[in-house]
């Protein structure tokens, strides 16, 4: 390989473009140095430029420094078993690209990938669990005064956030849990989508969860809540509360129920609920008992069947939720459920009456709870739920003690389950096929 540098036009009287030729293999390449010059500035024989050019010293090393990256780039490719050609050597030639500097900051990164969940369609629950943690990040950066970094976050740092969200903060086994959780959808899609070397392996981040004690009302509590008698600002809360106890509907989903979700069967036996869930975006059908259509035509007043009207006067569910607190204590329900917390690695128990732990959910575990102890199958309470896994039916199943007790009477006493109660129908909710 030989390298050659020279003036385009060597007798112009203006200025001349300079020009570097290589030869290798028979083939030839010219290019263009981006140096012009006079003749008269420029050594032929030397292939350098006299002292006569401007920035002489500086425009030979620039010379010097091209032969040489050819000639080096010549012996590698050789090296390494390649034959160089001109458009090998071009390609040596050409500036290295600019280094790609990506976002490292762990708190920024969770907020972009926030809005990347939302683009994608996610719900807006799941997008307030991961702007929560992204919370919990920024404040533990914060606490160690600098910043989380996503290529070099660690076992030993992540040790060092857990530390904090449990000690320090006393969050609760199952708020890590979620932290980590979304961490761990964060630096998958960081590795996976976006390129990003970790200095770890995802998998090895891990936390646990541990079980919550669901609480559900009994038959007789039930009961004691329908016949309270209550101000007349708390009665809508309490049927709001009661319907969902008849039907296992969630608060997301009585929230937005319309005209249009109602049906009557065919034979005229009755009507059900046909609806999309919020949460799981999944159609259920569920036929209304007596109870429950009771306190939809208690409230079926004109500007409730219009457009945009809604079945049941429901409030926002903090609002609900309080009412609820106060209106469990009016009617008496102050059975203690012990309550159990995992505070600094130290198990905490106290005895809570049950009117301040009763919230709209209470009314979908009361009723998947009542609906078992009632005779109905558990692949028939998974429909009516809405479960796309039984093992989430079966959760409810598991907390429900009377249950257990009944089965063992049956089996060893010889007495059959007795848990219904007056005023309510025996069968709280029957599915119906959806069509």
């Amino acid at each position: 390989m030989t390298v050659q540098f020279y003036l385009r036009n060597p007798d112009s009287t203006t200025a001349s473009a300079l020009y570097l030729q290589v030869r290798v293999g028979g083939q030839r390449l010219r290019l263009t140095t981006g140096e012009k010059c006079l003749p008269a500035q420029w050594d032929e024989r030397k292939e350098q430029f006299r002292r006569s050019y401007p920035g002489y010293q500086e425009a030979n090393e620039l010379l010097a420094a091209l032969a040489a990256r050819l000639t080096e780039a010549h012996r590698r490719q050789r090296a390494e078993g390649g034959t160089p050609t001109p458009a090998s050597l071009k390609a040596a030639l050409a500036p290295a690209a600019a280094p790609v500097v990506r976002e490292q900051n762990l708190v920024v990164l969770m907020s972009e990938f926030r809005e990347v969940l939302r683009g994608r369609g996610y719900m807006r629950d799941t997008l307030r669990h991961y702007l929560v943690v992204g919370n919990w990040l920024r404040d533990f950066a914060l606490h160690r005064r600098r910043p989380l970094l996503a290529e070099s976050y660690s076992l030993v740092e992540h040790d060092a956030l857990l530390h904090y969200l449990t000690l320090t903060r006393e969050l609760a086994p199952n708020s890590v849990y979620t932290l980590v959780k979304n961490l761990k959808a964060l630096f998958n899609y960081l590795q996976q989508e976006r390129g990003y070397a970790l200095a770890l392996k995802v998998a090895s981040l891990k936390a646990t969860s541990v079980d919550v004690e669901k609480v559900y009302l009994t038959a007789g509590e039930l009961e004691q809540l329908r016949t309270a008698v209550l101000p007349s600002t708390l009665v809508p809360v309490r049927d709001v509360f009661l319907f969902c106890c008849y039907t296992g509907l969630r608060y997301s989903d009585v929230l937005q129920l319309h005209g249009g979700n109602l049906e009557n069967l065919p034979d005229g036996s009755g009507r059900v609920l046909r609806f999309t869930q919020t949460k799981t975006r999944t159609k259920v059908s569920v036929y209304l008992t007596v109870a429950a259509t009771a306190l939809l035509e208690k409230y079926a007043a004109a500007e409730r069947s219009g457009k945009g009207g809604r079945l049941l006067p429901v409030y926002q569910n903090q609002v609900m939720n309080r009412y609820l607190k106060r209106l469990a204590r009016l009617a008496g329900l102050e059975r203690e459920v012990e309550q159990a917390a995992v505070v600094s690695g130290l198990v905490r128990k106290q005895a809570v009456a049950l009117h301040e732990l009763v919230t709209m959910h209470t009314a979908r575990h009361t009723f998947a709870t009542q609906s078992l102890l009632r005779g109905m199958p558990v692949e028939i309470l998974q429909k009516v739920l809405g479960h796309a896994n039984i093992k989430t039916t079966l959760i409810c199943a598991k907390v429900v003690e009377d249950f257990q007790h009944q089965t063992m009477r049956r089996i060893w006493d010889g007495q059959g389950a007795t848990d219904t109660s007056a005023g309510l129908d025996s069968q709280i909710c029957a599915v119906e096929s959806a069509a």
